[in-house]
Parts: C-alpha cells; structure tokens; sequence
C-alpha cells in the first residue's frame, strides 16, 4: 500500500443507461437514532478529474486552515479534490469521469430564475417509504425500488467535452439537487427518469461553496416521484445505507453498506465560477462535514442519493478516498463521503427560491492545535485571530482558545471547525466548548450571514469554517 494519502477528485461518468427499478410497494416508517459524534480526518486539497465545483468561502475568518496545497489530478476529466491527511479520499464528485478524458464543461451560459417560493421538498411528511421488519437484515429489494424513480442521469455537455453524472429529485416541480461540480460549466444539461424518458434541462441555482446545485427539468411530467427526506442528525455509526446513482454511466445502480463515520472532515478543491475549467484556478476548498459510508461508490455516482433501509434520502453522494494512481481514474476501495441532507436540503431551498445561498459565518481564523484540559492533551481547533465585531468576538473567544466542541459535537482540528461553521444556518446559535489557561468553558455565539468579500481579512476563515 502506498504510504502517500489518496486524492479526493471529481469525475463525470460517460455512456451506459440503467434498468428501470420497480415501483415502491412498502409504506411505514422507519427508527431513527440520535447522531453520534466521531474524530474527524483533516484533508488536504488536490486536483480532481472531471467537473468540478467552486470552493466554498470559510466560514471562520481569515487565512484557511493549514493543510496541502492541491495539486492537479493525473486524471483528465474533472476538477480538483483535496486529499485526507489521516484518510485517502479522493473526491469522486459525480461525473464518472473514468471514461471521459478532457471532457470538462466550460463555464455556464445559463440558468433558470426562480418561480417558487417556500418549495416543499420531498414528499410532503416525507414518512419512510419502506417499513423493515428486521433492521439488522433489511429488505434492499424493497427499499430500491422505493428509491430507484426518484434517482436521475444527468448528462451535461460543454466546448471541451461531456460527462455524466446523478441527482435526485426533490419535489413535484422538476427540481434536482445535484452536485456543483457535475453542472459546473455545462453549457446543455439533459436529465434521464428511471423509465428511460430523457428532458432537458436548465441550471437553477449552483453553489460552489458546499458543492450542490439544483437543475430544473425542462416540461417536467406531473408523475416526478420526489425522494423521500430523512434527517441525518438522526444517523449513527452502523447504520445499514444504498447508494442510488449512475456510476460509469450505469444508471440505476444501487450498491449498500454502513455508515462508517459521522461528522469526518472531508476536503475538495474545485474551480470558482466562470472558470476555465482546463485549468487550474484560485477557489476555496471545500469543505463538508461528510458522512462516511462503506457502500460503493464510483465516478458517476456524484450528486446521487444514500439512503436508509427506510428509503429516506440522508446525504448526496460526493466524493470516494483514493490511495492514489499514476494513471487513470481510481474506483472505489471502500470508502465513500456524502453531503447530509440537512445541510443540502438547506442549501437547496435557497438556491430554488433565489439561485443563490448564504452561508453561516463566525469570523475566526484556525489552525490545528491542542490544550490541556488539566490531566490530559485533546486536540481541536486553535484560534489564531478573530475579528472585529464578529460573531466570535461577541461571543467573548481569544486568540489561543482551543475550541473542541461545536454543540457537544467534537472539534478535531480547523478543517472540523469549518465543517461544522459551514454546515449550520446564518442565524443560528452554537454552544462553543474552549479550552483556556487549563479549563473548559462554553461559550455561545450567534452565527451571521458570511459577508460577501472575507478574503484575506482578519475575521474570514479562509476555507477553515
């Protein structure tokens, strides 16, 4: 095995169309459990193959957090990714790009404004479609063609190329939710149902900083089945979960496993908006406190669904560890990131009604560090600046504060911190665990809208959360 970690890319899947799953049969609803909280991997970012998405704007202040510079992908086809320090992963965002050389979108040349305002997303109680009678030995059958009709093939075109990727639909109005990094620059964008029936499509609302963007269905038909919506909150470690999507191009495939980690650190690099997208740019990592999975996951599967035995969409798949290769795409080796579906569904219904999202903002800038807590050392996230009238400097932080926890949920270095800032809502209020001079202390801080021009300035995360 190398001893190099592997590198997070973006691919976009090509050719190859999927046999139609089976209408769901199963209703009920499915046991959720409170979300565990779990050490975090610090990535650090790299090129990835295929499209890729705009880094997001951290979301803590300044200078981001320390880790690799990215470094362009062996790969062809998409974007940037970023590579985990104690995790290979390689940011397998959407586009199979195993079979697309140099097939990157160039920039967007259009998008659909807005016509709905409040969109309810899902299903409406959004119950679980499937009810398992034994939860250690789910019925997969059952819970895939539950889920199978609201999974999609997203074929985006552009000057250099083509690629395929996956997205799910998420209400009865044609909208959905997708990864950035597989419209990024698609200058045509069809969509494939499950039954084989192709629209066009145009591009909603993109979101470079957390990697989503919700495409329109063109003529969208009145019998869309919107996926059901779960709250990942709810997950826990060993939970049993399917990938929905098209990997390779092979629609409708499902493949399942276990949620293998909560809250794990996860870093890509992708390319800013109206960016040439064969060449490698200035843009923020992003960076997503991802949910980590088991289930296979491939070139293709971006912007797809994981879901639970219940046939509840819990996060958008978006990226794959990688122990790295010379030449070609990596597949996967296990180990797979997606997007909570709190956090995309947040996303999402801004970018519906507006085309835009604001992200939450606390104004420090981070770097890995430690404190004792008086018998022992624990890691988390270093203050080395905070700025004037922010939301850290309101809530009485100092330079040197170690911040291990963000509402009893743990902080393991500054790409965590970021992660859980970026996760979170502007306007919403965190409880800050800091360890200072020996003792713990909490501290609460009101979260703000990031301001439209950080970069650089002392308050702005820099990438770091």
């Amino acid at each position: 095995m190398s001893d190099s970690t592997p590198t997070p890319q973006w691919f976009s899947p090509r050719g190859g169309t999927a046999t139609d799953p089976g209408p769901a049969t199963a209703t009920g609803a499915a046991p959720t459990a409170p979300t565990p909280t779990h050490p975090s991997s610090t990535t650090t970012p790299l090129p990835p193959t295929g499209h890729g998405p705009t880094p997001p704007q951290g979301p803590l202040g300044p200078s981001g957090p320390g880790g690799a510079q990215g470094h362009p992908s062996p790969h062809p086809g998409r974007r940037r990714a970023a590579e985990l320090t104690s995790v290979a992963v390689l940011a397998a965002l959407l586009a199979s790009g195993g079979t697309v050389a140099a097939t990157r979108l160039l920039p967007e040349t259009s998008s659909t404004p807005s016509t709905t305002s409040g969109t309810q997303l899902g299903r409406g109680a959004d119950a679980a479609p499937v009810t398992q009678a034994d939860a250690s030995a789910p019925d997969w059958t059952a819970t895939a063609a539950a889920v199978t009709p609201s999974v999609v093939s997203i074929t985006a075109t552009g000057r250099g190329g083509g690629g395929e990727g996956s997205g799910v639909v998420i209400d009865r109005s044609g909208h959905v939710l997708t990864n950035n990094h597989v419209v990024s620059g698609a200058q045509q964008l069809t969509v494939t149902l499950s039954d084989g029936r192709t629209f066009a499509a145009t591009v909603q609302g993109t979101d470079p900083s957390t990697d989503l963007a919700v495409i329109t269905i063109t003529g969208a038909p009145d019998d869309l089945t919107p996926v059901a919506i779960g709250d990942s909150d709810q997950l826990e470690v060993g939970d049993p979960v399917m990938a929905v999507g098209n990997p390779l191009g092979l629609s409708g495939t499902v493949t399942t496993g276990i949620v293998s980690a909560l809250n794990r650190p996860v870093t890509t690099q992708g390319e800013s908006e109206g960016q040439n997208p064969f060449q490698q740019g200035q843009a923020e990592p992003v960076v997503t406190n991802a949910i980590q999975t088991s289930a296979a996951i491939n070139p293709g599967n971006s912007g797809g669904a994981l879901v639970n035995a219940g046939g509840q969409l819990v996060g958008i798949n978006s990226s794959i560890a990688s122990l790295g290769s010379s030449s070609g795409q990596s597949g996967n080796i296990g180990i797979g990131f997606a997007i909570p579906v709190n956090e995309a569904t947040s996303i999402a219904k801004q970018l519906i009604e507006s085309g835009t999202a604001t992200h939450a903002y606390l104004g420090v800038t981070p770097q890995d560090g430690s404190a004792s807590d008086g018998s022992g050392s624990v890691a988390g996230a270093e203050v080395t600046a905070i700025g004037d009238g922010t939301p850290a400097a309101r809530a009485g932080l100092r330079v040197g504060d170690v911040i291990t926890k963000v509402d009893g949920e743990r902080v393991e270095s500054a790409l965590s911190l970021v992660g859980h800032v970026r996760e979170r809502s502007a306007g919403s209020t965190v409880t800050l665990t800091v360890l200072r001079d020996g003792r713990s202390i909490e501290l609460t801080a009101t979260l703000v809208a990031k301001p439209a021009a950080t970069s650089g300035g002392n308050g702005d995360e820099g990438g770091n959360g």
